[in-house]
């Protein structure tokens, strides 16, 4: 029972690193984007969540309502004014100019909230839980593994069916042959990117609810991203779910055998995909 126990709960953990992940997936996997300050901002919009709770007394809905929509503005003008300038074949610019951003945004929030940790009161469903057959199953996971659901549902739906997924994959495969048809890379990049950090928010406030937040965390939550969308495999967002899956179940059986082992079980089961199949578990060769 304690195994399948902690299979449970590295499923819902696995929810929790998909929210991380999405937004990974649709910049590396799909635009060839490396960004190194995705972990930052999923923190500096968990304390701004904090802020907006505590200044105004909002509940975690009405902040996620506001913090979703500002998660959208953030990630254009971000696109917009820095990785348009630096965004193309070559994976290199992005990836320094990014790291740039994600040492600015620590200190920024380091100036502005301190170094102490913060967390988003959630009025006692941080705390609830579900027994089910003699397994306590925290009511809070289960709402984000059903949002992560949720959220990579429409995110494939979007990229499969709709005109602007379209224009995204074609822009992604090739630029200057999607231009010539119409498209314009770089809008279709900074509404890409917009819907990247608008998920970010969804993964902010839940979070902030689930555990305390501090403006050094960002790397920690980049780590996890990274390793979950390269599990499943870059340019799929089943993929990145599922390797989000297979992140958590593997940190959630490496916590059960002992509680130091967690993490790093999750590294190795990281490091043996990549040595195995370097594509991915759903990617191509």
């Amino acid at each position: 029972m304690q195994w399948f126990d902690a299979l449970v709960q590295g499923i819902l953990l696995g929810g929790m690193y998909a929210q991380y992940a999405l937004g990974m997936a649709l910049m590396f996997g799909v635009m060839r984007i490396v960004n190194i300050s995705h972990g930052d901002l999923v923190i500096l919009l968990s304390l701004v969540g904090i802020s907006m709770a505590s200044a105004w007394g909002w509940g975690p809905l009405p902040v996620l309502m506001a913090l979703v929509p500002l998660a959208v503005l953030m990630g254009w003008v971000l696109q917009k004014t820095v990785l348009n300038k630096v965004v193309g074949s070559d994976p290199l610019p992005s990836l320094i100019a990014t790291f740039g951003l994600s040492v600015a945004l620590q200190n920024l929030m380091l100036q502005i909230w301190s170094a102490n940790s913060r967390s988003l009161p959630g009025g006692g469903i941080e705390s609830q839980s579900i027994e089910i057959g003699g397994i306590y199953i925290g009511l809070l996971p289960v709402i984000v593994l059903v949002v992560a659901t949720a959220l990579t549902w429409g995110l494939d739906i979007m990229l499969k069916r709709t005109r602007f997924g379209r224009a995204l994959r074609a822009a992604s495969a090739d630029v200057e042959a999607a231009a010539m048809t119409g498209i314009n890379p770089r809008a279709v990049y900074a509404l890409a990117t917009a819907v990247a950090v608008g998920i970010l928010g969804f993964a902010a406030v839940f979070q902030a609810l689930r555990s305390t937040v501090a403006p050094a965390d960002g790397p920690a939550q980049l780590i996890y991203a990274f390793e979950a969308v390269i599990i499943g495999g870059m340019g799929s967002v089943w993929g990145a779910f599922i390797g989000s899956m297979v992140l958590g179940i593997s940190q959630g059986i490496g916590f059960r055998i002992d509680p130091g082992f967690g993490v790093l079980a999750g590294h190795i089961v990281f490091l043996i995909v990549l040595a195995t199949r370097p594509q991915g578990l759903f990617g191509r060769a």
